[in-house]
């Protein structure tokens, strides 16, 4: 289902840019174009257009703005993970079939095409290829989405002040878990290949590192 779209102002730079992101797929591309931020900053919509760069959660919100363009809610939904980084998408629905705009350091955890027929199919098909630096499958759970439409007050697209409430109000949601403990425990690691792969093009300074999150 598609809504109107946001009146919050852009401006005629930024709306031509926009208007080249005509389908999810090309507001993927724009994503992908830009480098990983390592910045421990968040960036609204409008500072990633003039930055040119997005960690995931920034990536997530502006694929969200540009989404809205297009007439789809701006829902983003936060995947929880174990001894690793959570990981924002922004959703959308094709025909009843989910898919997922993202921007990330590796390289399976990115677009999603709309043939997933429910979220948690769409939120299962990243499993296998979210691991974290230890070969760890790492993803647990998700928080229920989030509709930006109830941030406009704080115009989240063009004020990064906004990016701070949106994070805390994400921390709210209720989580909802995608494999239980009992499968944890079977786990195996990820072969080297599938590794190698998942890393290939990450700046590793921006992969969460276990070791530097142990407990004091």
């Amino acid at each position: 289902m598609k809504s109107a779209a946001s009146k919050q102002p852009w401006t005629r730079e930024e709306k031509k840019i926009l208007s080249g992101l005509d389908r999810p797929a090309r507001i993927q591309d724009f994503l992908d174009g830009i480098p990983y931020s390592t910045e421990p900053v968040y960036r609204c919509p409008r500072s990633v257009l003039r930055d040119r760069q997005a960690h995931c959660y920034d990536g997530a919100v502006f694929a969200a703005a540009a989404l809205r363009r297009l007439g789809y809610p701006p829902v983003v939904v936060n995947m929880m993970a174990e001894r690793d980084d959570e990981h924002l998408v922004a959703v959308f629905r094709e025909d009843g079939h989910w898919g997922a705009v993202a921007k990330s350091n590796t390289t399976g955890l990115r677009f999603r095409e709309p043939v997933y027929r429910s979220l948690r199919e769409l939120l299962m098909s990243y499993f296998e290829q979210y691991f974290n630096v230890e070969g760890l499958r790492s993803l647990r759970s998700y928080l229920r989405p989030f509709d930006l439409t109830a941030m406009d007050h704080l115009n989240w697209m063009t004020d990064d002040a906004a990016m701070d409430v949106i994070a805390a109000r994400l921390d709210r949601r209720r989580r909802l878990p995608l494999v239980s403990e009992h499968m944890v425990r079977r786990l195996s690691l990820v072969d080297k290949r599938s590794f190698e792969a998942g890393f290939m093009g990450s700046d590793w300074a921006g992969l969460y590192k276990p070791d530097e999150h142990k407990d004091p």
